[in-house]
């Protein structure tokens, strides 16, 4: 059974073993295990299900992660998309008074749309096409991104009226985040395999002990039950029968395309698979995270899609398709076993997504900062990413700049067709956005 799964996952040949993917995988869960428990606060607020919304977003994530590993074979894990989850409950159902039951409709057409548009390869080429500056600084962005999210969860930046961001105040559990962060770096210099995971543990014990953590009330507990999300969406297709309802979905659509689209790319650069630019077996990671969209729909949750914490499990030695595989399972058994879920707070996390930011933000270097038609783009997608609190809008950024650089250089003629296009959706995608 050994030799048939490094068989097929690779894993010699990929310099990586199954007890280093065992861990890799259980790395990204714990990195992500707060979806469990955020997808629901957020969605519930529009009036679905928590209880339901909870076991969708397990079932959806294991979907998405299980084929992310066994048909595309990468170490990347999906699963309900936050930013997108803020914008279906308050935009869509608070702000414009829209059903949940017919926003969750909404976000099923978008999904059979993003999965037709995938089987035509149209989402491959459009990443194909990106220059590879500007996916060396989409890593990166995304690096900084999720730095950012790790020192807010952490509690050592806060938010400021005056200057919109600020340091925090070290006191309570932030000192958890900085023991975590000082633990896990020292393990980093020191080249302790597992370095992440260890600092984790790390934290999570030493906020338990110290009753910052709460310890679980109980180890197991049965799964919620699906039914009143199950297949809704299908019952409301009928009520997506108005412009805004249309321009709604288009949101959807594009907000999701571009934020997994950037992951993607970005995970991949950290993992070292791009290969003269272009990603192997793009197209089937693509169809992975599209089928788990669909699937994430039906069951009864917002839009599915690679996740940036699988950087996590990357960076502790995850590089085949087992890693993703091992998440997947993970989210089933976190079905049942929801209480030992709630030690994993913001604070254990916030370490890990710092120390990884700082390993995504090395690619920075390999961007040719020397050129100004590549220098400015790039450093918007940087910048934008975690100013903007979002992949898509700092990718936006970038991408509508390029072509005007590149002109301005007069090296117009090397920009891919498809580059001049992204030019104009993304131009749409902001007016969308805005109106």
């Amino acid at each position: 059974m050994k030799e048939k799964i490094e068989s097929y996952f690779q894993i010699n040949e990929l310099g990586s073993t199954i007890g280093r993917e065992l861990l890799a995988g259980f790395t990204t869960f714990i990195s992500m295990a707060y979806i469990l428990f955020v997808n629901p606060s957020v969605l519930g607020d529009s009036g679905m299900d928590k209880g339901a919304v909870f076991t969708a977003t397990a079932i959806a994530s294991a979907i998405g992660c299980i084929l992310m590993g066994l048909y595309a074979k990468y170490p990347i894990a999906t699963a309900p998309a936050l930013g997108i989850n803020a914008f279906f409950t308050y935009s869509v159902c608070i702000g414009m008074k829209v059903p949940w039951q017919t926003a969750l409709a909404g976000v099923l057409i978008a999904s059979v749309i993003f999965l037709l548009i995938t089987i035509f390869k149209l989402r491959e080429l459009i990443i194909d096409a990106i220059p590879a500056n500007l996916k060396y600084a989409i890593s990166a962005g995304i690096g900084l991104f999720i730095a950012f999210i790790g020192l807010e969860d952490g509690g050592i930046i806060v938010a400021d009226k005056s200057t919109l961001v600020a340091l925090g105040s070290f006191s309570g559990t932030t000192w958890l985040t900085i023991f975590g962060l000082v633990v896990t770096a020292i393990l980093l210099v020191r080249r302790v395999p597992g370095n992440i995971f260890i600092g984790m543990a790390a934290t999570a014990i030493l906020g338990m002990v110290t009753g910052m953590i709460k310890l679980p009330t109980a180890v197991v507990s049965g799964a919620p039950s699906l039914k009143p999300t199950f297949l809704v969406a299908v019952q409301h297709i009928g009520n997506i029968n108005s412009m805004q309802l249309v321009v709604v979905v288009l949101t959807f659509l594009l907000v999701t395309f571009f934020d997994t689209a950037g992951t993607l790319v970005g995970l991949a650069q950290q993992a070292g698979f791009m290969k003269d630019n272009k990603m192997p077996r793009v197209g089937k990671a693509l169809l992975s995270d599209s089928t788990a969209m669909t699937a994430g729909a039906l069951l009864g949750t917002s839009p599915v899609g690679a996740y940036v914490e699988s950087s996590a499990g990357i960076a502790v030695g995850g590089r085949s398709g087992l890693t993703a595989v091992v998440t997947g399972v993970l989210f089933i058994f976190g079905m049942f076993f929801s209480p030992l879920l709630s030690v994993v707070t913001n604070q254990v996390t916030a370490p890990a997504l710092i120390i990884v930011g700082v390993l995504m933000a090395q690619n920075m270097k390999k961007v040719e900062w020397d050129k100004m038609e590549i220098a400015i783009p790039s450093f918007l997608i940087l910048l934008g990413m975690p100013l903007t609190y979002s992949i898509s809008d700092g990718l936006a950024l970038g991408v509508i700049a390029y072509p005007i650089t590149m002109i301005a250089a007069k090296r117009g003629k090397e920009v891919h067709p498809i580059m001049y296009a992204l030019f104009l959706v993304f131009l749409l995608f902001f007016w969308i956005l805005n109106n």
